[in-house]
């Protein structure tokens, strides 16, 4: 048995060898594309336009000009926790929003309900800057990223100076080498925080080292602590960011940390970083013919590294690149889950970048206690609530509360859960982490609901994010299709999550409030609505009333002729009624939308304007239009993460699909990419995909099974001849069907004349 496995697996490796094209061989690790490295021309003179750098739990942002270099410094949980009163008050809850929203008290609901968002905390905040001052004859010229590396450097004509974030250890390093290449450090403090009301930091010097100790709010503490040494041939820099987070005594544990590194030695520090990264990389590969598209794609695959890691808080707003302008974040920099957060973590599946994605994850799984609070004290209901903009300790923000506080913001949460079980097919995390998660949301939402005289389930209150902003007429006729979609996703896979785990008596309730469920409401012309009263008559930056189609995927186009046609009018309407109140993440989103309803074309052509006006020179995505051509009335620039991802996300669309228990192989690929491959991309039922297409014809199939599972694909190679490595695989139809064992591989190429 063991000298067949051999057999086949050598077979496994000339057959993908003879692939051709593939961005990799078999033996070869995954890297960025060569074209991918980021190169900026100095000046930087704002730090939304600086080099991102970062380990998930600490980011740095490297600009500037002439001889005066900036690193932005930050921390993932860095945050003022202290409470608007208002949310502590006892009559805050669902009961005094429903009774106000019945009376159409606009006044009363902005004071319950906006004034604590318009507070200054809680707030994300920075952990300040450091600064370089070189040499005077020293110039900036250029700003680089080596994404392969993770490293960034500043080419000064007379010098240069790099820099990385360890990726295993939590400090940064960086080294100035040249001639004249002495160099002062001094700290900026950031003016925000004289907003927040704290004392100025304690700084000192001694021995080689500086330090700033920030006295925070509720106890925190945070020091940056900053170690210069001279080395044969320039000057090495250890910087560390601790707070009591980490122990009683920041400044000591963050001296420790920089002596340790100073020690090691620049060289020596990156060696285990480049391996860590080396490993990231390999994790898949993709590559399309388009230039920007795939430096884009590679950059905000970089940013999974950089900014998301498992032992590390999620990714808020602008992730561990929190603005550095002497203000507060753009809004707070908090955990928006109305949209931003589920975004963010929504292409790192299909990517295969699991401790990325885990750190979104083990979060939630953290706060499941504060959640189920939240749904006890607010809503008087079992089960759990996600707050729809929460803090680092995931408590309600409050803000316009048709959006901000709507119960159904958990389902979509949950879908991470249910994906991350789907993509990996581990049976210990859907036992313990996704259904008990699900589960719990769901208990929310049924005992929120109530019956009508049919005997089918309203939520007492109804909304579509973000539609009529924040004015009375936002509160919609329950059910809205945004809460319908996201309980009958949640109920179905709940169902689907019991019967698996042999629960059969829970699968059945959950289908049967399933049933209890109305239809999704569409007008005459076949057009989903926001509700049964609310058509879809102008531009809409946010693509609630669309959320069945994607990402929760409980409308397709393989469903029957009805599905097929409220798909079809839906996306025309859309797009007819233009992007004019669209932001950056409405381009990119739509694109996934498209891709999945198989217009390839479409999707391209809203990528390709996604990456064009609404993201800045370092591949940050802004809301508004960058290009002044009028693809969106917002023309400001506030830095916000969850369109890069859903960029990343359309390529994954538009490459491989694996919704329903099914994978199919270029869906959604345009004509003008007749040549495009990919490395190990995942497809949920935990198969590891490599194909290529090749002058617009699928030429190789390569899928390997991480658990026993059957595998069903749609025919990639339509009537061509093709050559399989497994004689058990049977057509039915447009599929083909195999049972893989784990660590099996199936293999097909296109004949030659095929």
């Amino acid at each position: 048995m063991k000298k067949m496995r051999c057999i086949q697996a050598h077979a496994v490796v000339l057959l993908f060898l003879v692939g051709g094209c593939l961005a990799t061989s078999a033996t070869d690790t995954p890297m960025p594309s060569a074209g991918s490295a980021l190169e900026l021309q100095a000046p930087i003179n704002t730090w939304d336009e600086a080099v991102p750098l970062g380990n998930g739990l600490t980011g740095g942002l490297l600009w500037g000009e002439g001889h005066t270099i900036n690193l932005s410094l930050d921390r993932g949980d860095l945050w003022d926790l202290r409470q608007h009163p208002t949310v502590l008050r006892e009559d805050w809850n669902h009961q005094t929003m429903r009774r106000l929203v019945a009376e159409r008290d606009g006044k009363k609901i902005s004071e319950y309900f906006d004034a604590p968002y318009n507070g200054l905390t809680p707030t994300k905040i920075p952990g300040g800057r450091l600064v370089v001052e070189l040499d005077r004859s020293w110039e900036a010229h250029t700003f680089s990223l080596d994404l392969k590396r993770a490293e960034a450097a500043v080419d000064m004509g007379a010098g240069r100076m790099t820099c990385f974030f360890s990726a295993v250890q939590p400090v940064s390093m960086v080294r100035v080498s040249g001639k004249r290449c002495d160099c002062d450090v001094r700290f900026v403090r950031p003016g925000s925080l004289d907003k927040l009301g704290y004392a100025q930091a304690r700084t000192g010097v001694a021995d080689g080292f500086k330090w700033m100790v920030q006295q925070a709010a509720e106890g925190l503490t945070y020091a940056v602590v900053v170690g210069v040494q001279q080395v044969s041939g320039g000057v090495e820099i250890a910087v560390a960011i601790t707070s009591t987070n980490d122990g009683q005594d920041p400044l000591a544990i963050g001296r420790g940390r920089v002596e340790k590194a100073m020690k090691a030695g620049y060289e020596q520090m990156l060696e285990p970083h480049l391996v860590w990264w080396r490993d990231f990389w390999s994790a898949s590969h993709v590559s399309v013919p388009d230039p920007g598209i795939q430096r884009h794609y590679d950059l905000v695959k970089y940013f999974y590294g950089a900014g998301s890691r498992s032992n590390a808080p999620p990714m808020p707003l602008q992730g561990v690149w929190t603005a550095d302008t002497g203000n507060l974040p753009p809004w707070k920099g908090d955990y928006h889950h109305d949209l931003n957060t589920q975004m963010t973590y929504l292409a790192y599946h299909a990517a295969g970048l699991i401790e990325s994605g885990l750190s979104f994850i083990e979060y939630n799984w953290q706060m499941l206690p504060t959640y189920r609070r939240f749904a006890r004290n607010f809503y008087g209901v079992k089960g759990a609530v996600v707050p729809g903009v929460a803090d680092l300790a995931g408590r309600p923000l409050s803000g316009w509360g048709m959006y901000s506080l709507s119960p159904t913001n958990g389902a979509w949460v949950a879908q991470s859960f249910h994906l991350h079980w789907r993509y990996t097919m581990d049976r210990r995390f859907l036992e313990q982490r996704a259904y008990p998660f699900c589960r719990d949301i769901a208990a929310a939402l049924l005992d929120l609901c109530e019956p009508d005289d049919q005997g089918m389930l309203h939520l007492p209150l109804s909304s579509s994010p973000e539609i009529f902003d924040n004015s009375l007429r936002a509160w919609l006729k329950p059910n809205s299709n945004y809460d319908l979609a996201l309980m009958r996703w949640l109920f179905g896979a709940c169902a689907e999550m019991a019967r698996e785990l042999g629960q059969e008596q829970e699968a059945l309730s959950f289908e049967k409030a399933l049933g209890g469920l109305d239809h999704y409401a569409v007008d005459p012309d076949h057009v989903l609505m926001f509700s049964e009263d609310e058509p879809i008559t102008a531009s809409h930056r946010h693509h609630s009333a669309e959320m069945m189609i994607h990402p929760l995927g409980e409308l397709s186009i393989e469903g029957d002729d009805s599905d097929r046609r409220v798909i079809a009018a839906t996306l025309d309407r859309v797009h007819e009624l233009g992007t004019r109140a669209w932001v950056g993440y409405s381009f990119s989103w739509f694109a996934c939308l498209l891709a999945r309803a198989g217009r390839a074309e479409q999707a391209l052509d809203y990528l390709l304007d996604y990456e064009r006006a609404f993201i800045l020179r370092n591949g940050f995505h802004v809301n508004g239009d960058q290009t002044g051509e009028g693809l969106s009335g917002f023309t400001y620039r506030p830095f916000t993460l969850e369109g890069n991802f859903l960029a990343m996300e359309a390529v994954h669309e538009m490459l491989l699909q694996s919704w329903g228990g099914m994978v199919r192989l270029f869906p959604a690929v345009s004509s003008r990419w007749p040549d495009v491959s990919f490395t190990d991309l995942r497809a949920q039922g935990g198969f590891k995909v490599s194909a290529e297409r090749r002058g617009g014809i699928c030429v190789f199939v390569r899928i390997e099974a991480a658990v026993d599972q059957v595998l069903r694909l749609r025919n990639p190679f339509a009537d061509a001849n093709v050559k399989w490595n497994r004689g058990d695989l049977r057509r039915d139809g447009k599929e083909y069907i195999i049972r893989l064992n784990s660590g099996d591989v199936l293999i097909g190429q296109r004949g030659e004349g095929g």
